[in-house]
């Protein structure tokens, strides 16, 4: 196995632990409650916000240890 592959790999598994952590960052920051039928949300734009930038990063991530990973066949 070659450093490019190694490398490839490790750009994958770094890209799904953040778009875990991510996606884990989203749903925490967002809730929403039903009280008498009235509909009340509550979300923290800034956490929210900082989720989707992690799941932004492990798009790249991922499709960067793709194209290494394909590149060094």
């Amino acid at each position: 196995m070659n450093l490019s592959k190694i490398i490839a790999l490790i750009l994958i598994i770094i890209s799904l632990g953040l778009g875990y952590s991510g996606l884990n960052k989203i749903k925490e920051n967002s809730a929403e409650v039903n009280l008498l039928g009235l509909k009340i949300e509550a979300s923290n734009q800034s956490e929210k916000q900082q989720g989707y930038i992690y799941l932004g990063l492990a798009v790249a991530l991922l499709a960067g240890g793709l194209y290494t990973l394909n590149k060094s066949k």
